[in-house]
C-alpha cells in the first residue's frame, strides 16, 4: 500500500476554527455537494459535525444532533469527555489524532466530530451504503441449495460469511489500498487452518502494492498481487456465493473480499478448482459424481473438438470406417480455416452483444443471430453445416464451465490448436496441445503448482477430484494449501 505523503499528517487541533477551516478545504466542502458540516453549540462549547451524505443514515444523523443537543454540561464539565461517556450511544465509537485520518473516515460514510479546546477528533459510525439485496449470482446458480449472494458491501459479504461460520478462530482483517480510493480489502482465513506463511505472504503483498486508485476491484488487485504473464488461464478463483467462499475457508484457502465487488478472491487456487461447482456437492454423491464427469467432458469438448475434427477434414485417412462420416461432403465456397475463424469470432460477438442488451431483448437477439444469421450463412455458402454443428458442442462445453474466467481461456487455447493444424497438420497439434499442457504445468499461483494433484501427482486427492465423494469419506484437508490441522473436526 503506498505510503501516504508526509505533509498530509497534520494533527487535530485544538482550534476548532482551524480543524474547520482544514477539513473543509481538504474535503471539499462547499464545492462538493455531497460533504457538509453542521456547526452547533453544546453549553458554551462549539461542535463541528462533518458528515458525507450519501454514505450516511439521515436518521442516525439526526439521531446525532438531537443527543448534542440534550447535553447540559455543568459549569467547568468536559464536553469532549461528557459525548464519548455517555452521548455518544453509537456501535463505532472511536477517536482519531490527526486529520488525514479523519478525513478518510468521513469519506468512508462516518461522522467526525470536532470539539472545541480538544485535539482529537470523535468518529461516530453511521454508515448507510448504497446497496441491493443479496441476490442468488447468475453466473453460479444451483438447483437446490441458498439463494443469497455477495453484494458490493464488504459488510454485508463478511456478515454473510459470519453467518455460516460461527467461528471465533475467524479472521477478517481490514486494510485499505490505493493512495485515493483507499478501497477496504478484507484478508479472511481461519487462525487455526490456514498456513501461516501463506497468510503472511498475502498480508506482505497487500502492504507492499502502491498504486492510486482499486476502479476495476478485485481484478486489479489480483494483477497487483499475483502478477499477470501472458497465460491466459486464470491464477485465482473468484466466487459470488457465500456457501462456497466458506467451504473454501475450511479447506484452508484465504479469501480476499474487496469492497464494490460482488466476486470474493479465493487464494491459492489449482486448474481442478476452476471446474467444480456447487450444484455437484448438492446432489448424492453418485448424482453429483455424474454431473462432475459430464462437466469434465463438456470442458475438454470445449478445447479440443473443434481442433480434431478439423485434423481428420485435413487426413481423413486417420479416421476408422466408422466415423467416415465426418468431415465437409461438399468443399466450401470460403476455405475452412476463415469459416472456422468467422464462426468463432462470430459466436464471440453474440455472446458479447447479448451482455450488451437489454434483459428482455436478449433472447429475441439470441433468436436472431442463431436462426437468421446462422441459416443464411450456410445458404449461401459462407459456412459448412458441419462448421456450425462442431462450434455449437464446444460453445456448449464453454458455458458448462463454472468458472467464466476458465472458459475465455480455454476458448484461446482453443484458437491456439486450430491455427497450429492449419499451419502445421498433425505435428502442429501435437506440438500445441504439448505446449499447452507444459505451460499449465509449470504455471504457479502464490508458489501453488496449478495442475496439482495431477502434477505433482497426489492420488487421494486427485480422486476427490475426479469423484465427487461422500462427505463423511472427506475427513482430510487437501494438502495443496498446506493447512494446520488436516483432519476436520
Amino acid at each position: 500500500m503506498a505510503a501516504p505523503n508526509d505533509s498530509l499528517h497534520v494533527p487535530v487541533r485544538r482550534s476548532i476554527e482551524e480543524n474547520v477551516a482544514i477539513v473543509k478545504d481538504r474535503a471539499g466542502v462547499g464545492t462538493s455537494f455531497d460533504v457538509g458540516v453542521r456547526e452547533i453549540l453544546v453549553g458554551k462549547t462549539r461542535v463541528a459535525i462533518f458528515y458525507s451524505n450519501g454514505l450516511v443514515d439521515a436518521g442516525m444523523f439526526v439521531h446525532v444532533l438531537r443527543s448534542l443537543a440534550e447535553i447540559r454540561p455543568d459549569d467547568g464539565e468536559d464536553v469532549f469527555r461528557l459525548i464519548l461517556a455517555r452521548y455518544a450511544t453509537h456501535v463505532q465509537v472511536e477517536t482519531r489524532r490527526t486529520i488525514d485520518e479523519a478525513i478518510d473516515l468521513l469519506l468512508s460514510g462516518l461522522f467526525v466530530l470536532f470539539v472545541d479546546g480538544h485535539a482529537e477528533a470523535i468518529v461516530l459510525d453511521g454508515r448507510m451504503y448504497p446497496n441491493r439485496s443479496p441476490e442468488e449470482p447468475d453466473t453460479e446458480r444451483v438447483v437446490r441449495g441458498a439463494r443469497d449472494g455477495f453484494t458490493e458491501s464488504i459488510i454485508t459479504n463478511a456478515g454473510l460469511i459470519r453467518r455460516r461460520l460461527r467461528d471465533e478462530r475467524l479472521r477478517l482483517e481490514l486494510t485499505h489500498i490505493g493512495e485515493r480510493s483507499k478501497t477496504d480489502v478484507v484478508l479472511a482465513y481461519i487462525r487455526d487452518i490456514a498456513d501461516p506463511g501463506l497468510v503472511q505472504l498475502i498480508r506482505e503483498r497487500l502492504q507492499a502494492i502502491e498504486i492510486d486508485g482499486l476502479p476495476m476491484t478485485d481484478k486489479s488487485l489480483q494483477e497487483l498481487l499475483i502478477g499477470q504473464t501472458w497465460n491466459p488461464y486464470p491464477l485465482v478463483r473468484y466466487t459470488e456465493r457465500p456457501d462456497v467462499a466458506v467451504q473454501h475457508l475450511l479447506e484452508g484457502h484465504v479469501l480476499l473480499i474487496v469492497d464494490t465487488s460482488p466476486s470474493v478472491m479465493i487464494l491459492p487456487t489449482t486448474f481442478f478448482h476452476h471446474v467444480q461447482h456447487a450444484e455437484e456437492y448438492r446432489q448424492t454423491p453418485v448424482t453429483g459424481a455424474y454431473l462432475r464427469w459430464v462437466r469434465l467432458l463438456g470442458i475438454l469438448a470445449s478445447i479440443f473438438l473443434l481442433p480434431l475434427w478439423v485434423l481428420y477434414t485435413q487426413h481423413p485417412e486417420l479416421l476408422p470406417d466408422w466415423l467416415r462420416f465426418l468431415g465437409p461432403k461438399k468443399p466450401g465456397k470460403v476455405p475452412l480455416l476463415l469459416q472456422v475463424l468467422a464462426a468463432e469470432f462470430g459466436l464471440d460477438l453474440m455472446r458479447m452483444a447479448a451482455v450488451h442488451t437489454p434483459s428482455p431483448l436478449a433472447t429475441a437477439m439470441g433468436v436472431i443471430a442463431a436462426v437468421l444469421v446462422g441459416d443464411v450463412a450456410v445458404k449461401v455458402g459462407l459456412l459448412t453445416p458441419e462448421v456450425l454443428l462442431y462450434l455449437a458442442f464446444a460453445a456448449i462445453g464453454l458455458f458448462a464451465t463454472p468458472s467464466y474466467e476458465l472458459s475465455l481461456a480455454n476458448r484461446l487455447a482453443r484458437l491456439w490448436l486450430i491455427l497450429a493444424v492449419f499451419f502445421f497438420g498433425i505435428p502442429g497439434f501435437v506440438l500445441a496441445a504439448t505446449l499447452l499442457v507444459i505451460a499449465l504445468v509449470f504455471t504457479r499461483s502464490l508458489d501453488t503448482p496449478y495442475f496439482w494433484p495431477l502434477i505433482p501427482f497426489n492420488g487421494p486427492a486427485l480422486w476427490h477430484v475426479l469423484v465427487r465423494t461422500a462427505v463423511p469419506q472427506t475427513i482430510r484437508r487437501p494438502s495443496v494449501v498446506h493447512p494446520q490441522n488436516t483432519i476436520k473436526n
